[in-house]
């Protein structure tokens, strides 16, 4: 994979974490560890001590040493230079949100509860955003509009939030199709699939088998991927002509899809910026119909 293919995060150099990319295959699990982090939270490369960052990782300092030295570089330094450059450049500014969160959480145990979950969820949509850029989003968007066929994947957690943008796609777009249809196997939905369509396919560890063989088979018939997942080091990452990492922290039991629902909210924008005029048209058609079916409350009408 081509790290142009990957929203790589605003604190990360792309150069390096292609090559840690490139590499995974070869290295020893041990090493292959060490890289997933990296990849996954490329901003403490910059900010933490090779040991503090080699606890976080559950690795040793030294496998730090020896992947940096397995994707090109002399030492660890000069591997954790690229990631300082980033932040001296002053490409990642998350606000100070910490007095404001603190004021919240004077309602004793619930108010610590809401706290912790408005920080996470605020945490989510800035790590979203700091690691997308306008570029991919418009590439993803050109993608749907002149696809033959757009296919949107997403089983378990991710189900919902696929169906609402398959839903509101489908104003515009008679081209965008969610799967799996009616309980049906995603593989069977992607029999007709070949050349010229295009898969948006969503999963989060633990990844769910459907999708991952959803992804092989629509590779197999030429289909394009997208890939929406929370690491670039994902199974359905690999082959993909663009992947979106989606950050999914959740302090509950839960996988959190508050990200998951901007980046598809974020891409419906650019889908309607980018397809023809007639797109609004169709939307406006949709809109007026549903009104005068009585599908919408008119209280001037009194239903």
């Amino acid at each position: 994979m081509t790290p142009q293919a990957v929203n790589i995060a605003a604190s990360a150099p792309p150069e390096v974490l292609g090559r840690l990319l490139d590499g995974l295959p070869e290295m020893s699990p041990q090493l292959r560890k060490a890289a997933r982090y990296v990849l996954d939270n490329p901003r403490e490369v910059g900010i933490s001590s090779i040991s503090e960052l080699a606890d976080a990782a559950g690795v040793k300092p030294n496998t730090l040493v020896r992947m940096a030295r397995a994707v090109g570089f002399e030492g660890y330094d000069g591997f954790r230079e690229p990631f300082r450059e980033v932040i001296r450049e002053g490409r990642q500014d998350f606000p100070d949100r910490a007095r404001w969160l603190q004021s919240i959480a004077r309602g004793g145990r619930h108010g610590e509860l809401l706290i912790e979950m408005a920080s996470g969820a605020l945490s989510n949509i800035e790590a979203l955003y700091a690691g997308i850029t306008a570029d991919a989003l418009k590439a993803a968007a050109d993608r749907i509009v002149q696809a033959r066929t757009t296919y949107v994947l997403g089983v378990g957690i991710a189900h919902s939030v696929v169906r609402n943008f398959a839903y509101l796609a489908g104003m515009a777009l008679e081209s965008v199709v969610a799967i799996p249809k009616n309980g049906s196997l995603p593989v069977d939905d992607l029999v007709r699939a070949g050349p010229g369509d295009l898969l948006l396919a969503v999963t989060f560890q633990p990844y769910r088998t459907e999708v991952i063989q959803a992804v092989q088979a629509a590779l197999e018939q030429k289909v394009s991927i997208i890939a929406i997942t929370d690491s670039v080091a994902s199974p359905i990452a690999r082959d993909a002509r663009q992947v979106f990492c989606v950050p999914t922290e959740s302090a509950q039991f839960f996988t959190s899809t508050v990200a998951l629902a901007a980046l598809f909210e974020t891409l419906m924008a650019f889908v309607i910026a980018d397809a023809p005029d007639e797109v609004v048209a169709s939307i406006e058609r949709f809109h007026r119909h549903r009104h005068e079916i009585g599908v919408y409350w008119d209280e001037d009408a009194g239903r």
